[in-house]
C-alpha cells in the first residue's frame, strides 16, 4: 500500500484504523473520501458531531448507558417497571432489547463480559456498580427480579453464572432469571446449529 502524502493524512488514517471494522485499506479509503472537496461539508459535520459527543455525552449514573441528561430517558421514565432489572453486556444489547418492545423494566449495562485473557474481571465489567444498583433498587423500588441477558458464549455463560451466584448469595429473596435460548424466528430447524437446537429442546415450554 502506498504511503499517505502527508503526516496529517497518515494520522487520520491511523485514527480511522482504530475503529471497529476498519483495516488499513478501508481506513485509507475513508480518509480520502472525507478529504474529497465534495465531502468537506461532511467532514465538518463529523468534526462537530465528535466534539458534541465528547462534551455532552456521558454514562447514565444508574444504568451506565450513554445519555446527555442527568439520567437516561429509560431510567427517568415513570412508566417503566422499576421492580425488573435486565443486565446486559453492552449498550448495543440494550438497544436490541428495546427494539423488541417486549421489556417493561429497567437496565444495567456491564460494559463487557468476564474474560481473563483480556484482563476483564468483575471490576472491569462494573460488577461493584451493579451491586450498588441492586441495593438501591431494593430500597427504592422493591426490586424483585433480575434478568441476566448476557450472550450465550463461553465468556457470556461464565459472566452469567458468576453474577447469578454472587447476587443470589447476597440477596436470596431476589428472583434471578436468564434469557431463554431457542430457535431463531424464520430459520428452519435443519439449518440451525446443534447447540441452539439442544438449548431449544431444554428450554421447551408447554403450549395451551
Amino acid at each position: 500500500m502506498p504511503q499517505e502524502s502527508s503526516p496529517a493524512i497518515a494520522a487520520l488514517v491511523k485514527a480511522l484504523e482504530a475503529l471497529p471494522g476498519y483495516g488499513p485499506r478501508s481506513a485509507q479509503r475513508a480518509a480520502f473520501f472525507l478529504l474529497s472537496p465534495k465531502r468537506r461539508g461532511e467532514l465538518q459535520a463529523l468534526r462537530q458531531a465528535l466534539a458534541d459527543a465528547e462534551t455532552k455525552v456521558h454514562r447514565c449514573p444508574r444504568c451506565r448507558t450513554w445519555c446527555e441528561g442527568a439520567v437516561c430517558e429509560i431510567c427517568a421514565d415513570p412508566s417503566r417497571d422499576a421492580s425488573l432489572l435486565c443486565v446486559v453486556e453492552t449498550v448495543q444489547d440494550q438497544m436490541a432489547l428495546e427494539k423488541s418492545l417486549n421489556w417493561p423494566g429497567l437496565y444495567f449495562i456491564l460494559g463487557g463480559r468476564l474474560s481473563p485473557m483480556d484482563d476483564m474481571g468483575p471490576t472491569e465489567i462494573g460488577f461493584p456498580e451493579l451491586l450498588v444498583r441492586i441495593e438501591e433498587g431494593l430500597a427504592e423500588n422493591g426490586l424483585r427480579e433480575i434478568v441476566v441477558a448476557t450472550s450465550y458464549t463461553p465468556e457470556g455463560d461464565a459472566t452469567a453464572y458468576y453474577l447469578m451466584g454472587a447476587v443470589k448469595k447476597r440477596w436470596p429473596q431476589l428472583r434471578i432469571t436468564r434469557l431463554a435460548r431457542g430457535l431463531p424466528s424464520g430459520l428452519e430447524v435443519e439449518y440451525t446449529d446443534l447447540a441452539t437446537i439442544a438449548a431449544a429442546i431444554e428450554d421447551r415450554r408447554q403450549i395451551g
